[in-house]
């Protein structure tokens, strides 16, 4: 018994360190993706193994560890890397250019968010996991997408997109966070 405990508790830390764990997901911040209903609470995986390359897309969802309280884990979704142009939601800046090594994420359920509106661009490597599925409860279970909605697509993006893009370059300003 006391061998199987000896072998059994490495291979379990090596698995969660290399390759992911379950997390509840709790709060407002990314209904309805997660957390449609209010009071529920959808348990994700978080993919390690995903996010030790450094490299994500916009709309990837991310395990962070919070830039205000690094004893606090976040959830949000990616919607724009280092180089990018954002028109932020109650930013310092109005337009802000992402950072080299930097990422903006933001909550699904805005206005009701904690994210880089609040606390700007956050470094990469505070990035710990990649949200790849919804595990719990049953009737939730699904791959999560990374989806960036159209309202959000950084404004380096939209020309790209054939969409116009009517912006003062000069309004944009390096973060300096």
């Amino acid at each position: 018994m006391l061998r199987a405990i000896a072998v059994g508790i490495p291979i379990g830390i090596t698995f969660v360190d290399c390759f992911g764990y379950v997390a509840k997901v709790e709060g407002i911040s990314m209904q309805p993706a997660l957390n449609p209903e209010s009071g529920k609470s959808d348990f994700v995986f978080l993919s390690r193994w995903s996010s030790r390359s450094f490299k994500y897309d916009r709309g990837d969802m991310v395990s962070l560890i919070s830039p205000k309280d690094p004893g606090q884990k976040i959830i949000k979704r990616i919607i724009a890397l280092e180089g990018d142009i954002i028109r932020t939601l109650g930013y310092k800046s109005r337009y802000v250019r992402i950072p080299e090594g930097h990422c903006w994420v933001e909550g699904d359920h805005t206005g009701h968010s904690l994210d880089s509106n609040f606390f700007g661009p956050v470094a990469v490597g505070l990035i710990t996991a990649k949200a790849s599925r919804i595990v719990w409860p049953p009737d939730r279970w699904q791959r999560l997408e990374g989806e960036l909605p159209d309202e959000r697509v950084p404004l380096n993006l939209l020309d790209v997109a054939g969409r116009s893009c009517d912006i003062d370059v000069h309004e944009c300003v390096e973060s300096e966070d």
